[in-house]
C-alpha cells in the first residue's frame, strides 16, 4: 500500500458538492491515422493494455476508522475498465459549443471514491464527423487532484498516448497490493507517533523581493458562492505568435500567458463598469518535482502574482507582469519550470497553445464572451512588437 501525503489528502478533505476537486483535460484526436480504423472496442483494448503497466490507474482509496494518519492507495482487485471508460455522442452540429456543453456536464459530477479516481469519456460526433470513417474524436479525462498534479498527470498521459502508430504496449506492472483495516491503522499509528512538528518560517519581506500577498486582490463579481454546475469554454492560440511576443519583450512564455489573462479579465470587468483600481492577483501553481524528495503524487507549490490590471497600456502591463513574476519566483525560491512548461515538454502541442476555462454558469453565464477575447488580446500584443522595445 502507498499512503497519501498531507497535500494529496487535503484535496479529499476540502472537496464538496459545489467544489469537486478533479483535474479535467480534453484531447482532440484524428482517427484517420488509426491502423485498421477506429472503433471504441479497439480504443478500449489499447487502453487496457497500457493501464496494465500503470498502477496509478488501478489504485483506489482505502481507510480505517482507527487510522490516525492519511488514507492509503491499494490495488483495486475488482478493477473494471468499463466503469471508467464511457462513451457519448454530441448533438448536431457537433461544434465547440456543443462539445463544451457536454464537457461542462461531465465536469459537474464527482468521482466515485469507491473506485480508482478517474474517468475517461470518449466523445463522438465532433463537427458532425464519423470517427469510424476517419473523423475527429474528443476524449475528456477526469482525475482526482489527490492522485495527480499537472506534471504527474502529464506523465500518466505520456504513458497512455504515443505519437507513432502500432507502438507495442509496455509490460504489465504490479500495483500497490492490498491492505486490511488493522494494517492501515497500525501503519498510521506509527507515522502519527513519529511525525515531527514543524513551524512555518516567515521571511523574505525585503522590498521588491516579495510576491503579491495571498488574498490581497480586490473583490470582484468572481468572489461569489458557486453551485455544483460547471461550464467550459476553449480557445486555441498560435504558439509561434506567443513566442514572437516573448522574444520581442524578452520575457517568458508564462509572462505572455499571464498578460493575456490580464487583458481578457480587464476587458470583461470594464464592460460591466467594475474594473477595480487595484490589480487582480493570480495564484500560479509551480512544479517542485525537481526539488522535492517528499512522498506523494502532488509535488507543487504556488506563487501569487500581480496581473497589473490597473495598467491600461498592454506593453507596459506585460513588462510589469514580468517584473512581478520574477519577484514572486525569487520570493518562493522555486525556479523550476511551471506546470505549463512541464506540460509543453511532455505533450505534442502541434504548434498551438490551448486555453481551457472552467467556471460556474450561475457566476459567468456566457463564458465564451471572456474566452473569445484571448485571440484579441494576443493580436493586441503582436501589434506592440515594434522594431525596438525597451524596459
Amino acid at each position: 500500500m502507498e499512503r497519501l501525503s498531507g497535500l494529496d489528502a487535503s484535496f479529499l478533505y476540502i472537496e464538496s458538492l459545489t467544489q469537486p476537486l478533479h483535474v479535467c483535460s480534453i484531447l482532440e484526436l484524428d482517427t484517420s491515422t488509426v491502423p485498421g480504423g477506429y472503433t471504441v472496442e479497439h480504443l478500449r483494448d489499447e487502453l487496457a493494455s497500457r493501464i496494465a503497466a500503470i498502477p496509478d490507474f488501478r489504485a483506489k482509496l482505502a481507510d480505517s476508522q482507527l487510522n490516525l494518519d492519511y488514507p492509503v492507495w491499494v490495488e483495486d482487485e475488482e478493477f473494471d475498465l468499463d466503469r471508467h471508460l464511457l462513451r457519448i455522442g454530441l448533438p448536431s452540429p457537433g461544434g465547440r459549443r456543443e462539445l463544451t456543453e457536454v464537457c461542462g456536464h461531465i465536469a459537474t459530477a464527482p468521482l466515485d471514491r469507491g473506485r480508482p479516481l478517474w474517468e475517461m469519456w470518449v466523445i463522438e460526433g465532433v463537427c458532425d464527423t464519423d470517427p469510424c470513417a476517419g473523423g475527429v474524436l474528443a476524449v475528456m479525462t477526469k482525475v482526482h487532484h489527490a492522485a495527480v498534479d499537472g506534471v504527474s498527470g502529464a506523465n500518466l498521459f505520456s504513458q497512455l498516448c504515443t505519437v507513432e502508430p502500432d507502438v507495442p504496449a509496455p509490460e504489465p506492472v504490479g500495483g500497490n497490493g492490498s491492505a486490511g483495516r488493522l494494517q492501515i491503522a497500525a501503519g498510521g499509528l506509527v507515522r502519527f507517533a513519529v511525525r515531527p512538528w514543524q513551524l512555518a518560517t516567515l521571511g523574505r519581506a525585503r522590498g521588491g523581493l516579495t510576491m503579491a500577498a495571498p488574498f490581497a486582490g480586490p473583490p470582484t463579481r468572481f468572489n461569489a458562492s458557486v453551485t455544483a454546475d460547471r461550464n467550459v469554454a476553449l480557445a486555441q492560440l498560435d504558439l509561434d505568435d506567443i513566442k514572437k511576443v516573448k522574444d520581442r519583450f524578452k520575457v517568458t512564455v508564462n509572462d505572455v500567458v499571464m498578460a493575456l489573462c490580464a487583458s481578457v479579465l480587464r476587458w470583461f470587468l470594464s464592460d460591466y463598469g467594475e474594473l477595480p483600481a487595484r490589480s487582480l492577483v493570480a495564484m500560479v501553481p509551480v512544479s517542485v518535482h525537481e526539488k522535492s524528495n517528499r512522498p506523494g503524487h502532488n509535488q507543487l507549490s504556488g506563487m501569487f502574482c500581480s496581473l497589473e490590471t490597473q495598467i491600461a497600456d498592454p506593453a507596459d502591463r506585460l513588462r510589469a507582469i514580468a517584473r512581478a513574476d520574477a519577484a514572486a519566483k525569487n520570493h518562493s525560491s522555486v525556479i523550476s519550470p511551471t506546470l505549463l512548461q512541464d506540460w509543453a515538454q511532455l505533450a505534442s502541442l502541434n504548434g498551438k497553445l490551448n486555453v481551457g476555462v472552467i467556471s460556474c454558469p450561475d457566476l459567468l453565464p456566457d463564458l465564451w464572451r471572456l474566452v473569445d477575447d484571448f485571440d484579441v488580446a494576443l493580436e493586441e500584443l503582436l501589434e506592440c512588437t515594434g522594431p525596438t522595445v525597451r524596459f
